[in-house]
C-alpha cells in the first residue's frame, strides 16, 4: 500500500489554505494532518510534531515563512507558496525546498510532490544548509517587505484630498483618466490602472479587466457571462456591476474561493 505523505499547511489567507487542502486531497497521495493561518501556531506544531512536508506561505503578518522555519529546531521538507515570483530565488535550488506560485495549479502541485518523494522524505535533507538558508532569507525578506499605502490622493482643483483605500470599491479608467469609486462617486487619481496594480496590496485589490481594479472586500455577488467572463456585483445602496474579462476569470474565482 502506498504510504501517503503527511502534510501540514500554513497560509494566512483562509481561502488559499482551503484551496490547497482540496488540491492535495484530490491527488490521493497526501494526508493533510493540520493547517493554520497563524505563523506562531505553525512554529509550535512544526517543533512538536514535524510532518513529512510543510506547505508554507512566505508573506505573512508578524512572521514570514522564513522566520517560521528559522524558529524550528529540525527543518522539515518545505514547499513554499507565494503570490510573487520575485521570491523564487536561487535559494530554492536547495534539494529540500520547492516553491509554488499562487494560485496553485494541480500540475505544479504534482511536480512539487514528486520532488518531495524523490528526496526520500527526510533522508536527503541537509539540515545545516537549510537552516543557514532560512535564517538568511528571513532577515532579507523582512528588510525588503513592501509597505502598501492605506490612503490615496485625489485632486480637487489645486487641493489634494486623501481617501481611505478601504472605502474604494474599485478603480476604473475612462477617457485617459483613472478614477477611484467611493460610494458611487468617482474621484480622479494620478495613477494608471497598471501603476495601481503594482502599488496597492494585491490581497486587497485585483485587476479584473485592463481598465478595472476591484476591492475584493466589496464584492457581493458573482454571475457567469456568455463567453467565459464574469459579472461582479458590488455592495452598496445602488448596486454596481463590473465585468471580469475571460482571461482573468479563473484568477478571480480562485481569489474569491470558488
Amino acid at each position: 500500500m502506498h504510504v501517503k505523505l503527511r502534510a501540514y499547511l500554513v497560509d494566512d489567507e483562509p481561502l488559499a489554505l482551503a484551496r490547497l487542502a482540496r488540491l492535495l486531497q484530490a491527488t490521493g497521495r497526501v494526508e493533510v494532518v493540520g493547517s493554520t493561518t497563524e505563523p506562531e501556531e505553525a512554529v509550535e506544531v512544526l517543533t512538536r510534531a514535524p510532518p513529512d512536508v510543510c506547505f508554507l506561505d512566505i508573506q505573512m503578518p508578524r512572521l514570514n515563512g522564513f522566520e517560521v522555519l528559522a524558529r524550528v529546531p529540525e527543518q522539515p521538507i518545505v514547499v513554499f507558496t507565494t503570490a510573487h515570483d520575485r521570491y523564487a530565488l536561487d535559494a530554492f535550488a536547495v534539494n529540500s525546498v520547492d516553491y509554488l506560485l499562487k494560485p496553485v495549479e494541480a500540475g505544479d502541485l504534482e511536480r512539487a510532490l514528486a520532488k518531495v518523494e524523490r528526496l526520500g522524505m527526510a533522508a536527503a535533507l541537509s539540515a545545516t544548509a537549510l537552516g543557514s538558508l532560512v535564517k538568511a532569507m528571513a532577515g532579507s525578506l523582512r528588510e525588503t517587505r513592501p509597505e502598501y499605502p492605506e490612503r490615496i490622493a485625489t485632486r480637487l482643483g489645486e487641493r489634494l484630498r486623501f481617501i481611505d483605500l478601504a472605502t474604494v470599491t474599485h478603480f476604473f479608467a475612462e477617457d485617459k483618466l483613472t478614477y477611484a469609486s467611493v460610494g458611487g462617486v468617482a474621484h480622479c487619481v494620478d495613477h494608471t490602472i497598471a501603476e495601481l496594480e503594482q502599488r496597492l496590496n494585491p490581497r486587497q485589490f485585483l485587476r479584473i479587466h485592463r481598465a478595472t481594479l476591484v476591492n475584493l472586500a466589496h464584492v457581493k455577488e458573482v454571475a457567469p457571462l456568455p463567453g467565459g467572463g464574469l459579472n461582479l456585483r458590488l455592495r452598496g445602496d445602488a448596486p454596481t456591476d463590473l465585468t471580469v474579462s475571460r482571461d482573468r476569470a479563473r484568477l478571480v474565482k480562485t481569489r474569491l474561493g470558488f
